[in-house]
């Protein structure tokens, strides 16, 4: 496969009929690009044949990863709904009925919208719900100016829109008085939007936090592979690394189940650990899917 993708190895051209070199000798020596196309198709080569026994669970354990965050949240609002309460109706001036109205909504539109994610049923409608549950608690709970909740939601909502573009099938949708769109067409463009909104957890890493020599390595490693999944670059092998960074920071830093229950930082590293959880998902669902039409991946192919 390494060989068939790369160019390195192709000695086209033959001997040139007016006795000088031909292009075979002239092209022995790589170029730098086409060495490292070749090492990065003998790596996703590699990973193709790792990953084959679990390559049929990945789209339900990618939809089950980004729904996690919001199951943890309806059970902490459940076990925490007195504090909640007062929270909401103390800090953020809401009146006691709305504030018992907001809590419940919102643990029943969780539960009940990831329970369809993962069971794959009616995924526009769940989808909707768990897209309408981040932007009203960001209003409830007064955090949409802080810019790392924004960007972390911004890559959960990415990974909702992967989910929603894995769910559709090739069929027709025809709204009155429009032309005929193929679900294949918003599917792709769907994918496009949920490649470049899932990175945006990375950005917040980046700016967040102290500088050490390993965190400059790592940012720029992930940096690289966050472009290489926008523009759709060996897409898959990039979502893994990324995926690989991720798992790893979440274990050392978030680490909440290492903290004292009554330590007051416990319910935020659990809310990080979740939410990253939930990146990792629409990640898997883009190494599983493939980064779509709108990519450099899929460009290659055609031309």
């Amino acid at each position: 496969m390494a060989q068939i993708r790369g160019t390195a190895n192709y000695h086209l051209g033959g001997a040139n009929p007016f006795g000088g070199p031909g292009r075979a000798d002239a092209t022995d020596d790589p170029s730098p690009l086409d060495a490292i196309r070749e090492q990065t198709s003998r790596i996703e080569d590699w990973l193709d044949t790792v990953s084959d026994p679990v390559k049929p669970y990945l789209p339900a354990i990618g939809r089950f990863l980004i729904v996690v965050t919001f199951l943890e949240d309806a059970l902490r609002i459940i076990t925490q709904w007195s504090d909640q309460l007062t929270y909401l109706h103390d800090f953020r001036r809401i009146p006691h009925g709305l504030t018992h109205l907001f809590l419940l909504v919102n643990v029943l539109a969780m539960t009940t919208s990831s329970v369809l994610v993962i069971g794959r049923k009616h995924s526009e409608y769940a989808v909707a719900g768990l897209l309408g549950v981040v932007v009203t608690q960001a209003l409830g709970y007064g955090l949409i100016f802080d810019l790392n909740f924004f960007l972390r939601n911004l890559s959960v909502m990415g990974g909702l829109l992967m989910v929603l573009s894995d769910s559709w099938v090739r069929k027709r949708f025809a709204p009155a008085g429009l032309p005929q769109i193929d679900e294949k067409d918003r599917k792709m463009y769907f994918q496009l939007a949920g490649r470049v909104l899932l990175i945006f957890l990375f950005v917040g890493f980046v700016f967040a936090g102290k500088w050490n020599v390993g965190r400059v390595l790592v940012s720029v490693v992930g940096f690289v592979a966050c472009i290489m999944v926008v523009v759709g670059f060996k897409a898959k092998w990039s979502a893994v690394l990324l995926v690989l960074i991720l798992s790893i920071f979440n274990l050392l830093v978030n680490n909440f189940w290492t903290l004292h229950t009554t330590h007051p930082h416990k319910d935020f590293a659990k809310y990080d650990f979740f939410q990253i959880l939930s990146i990792v998902g629409g990640l898997l669902l883009l190494v599983n899917m493939g980064p779509g039409q709108f990519s450099v991946d899929e460009k290659k192919k055609v031309y």
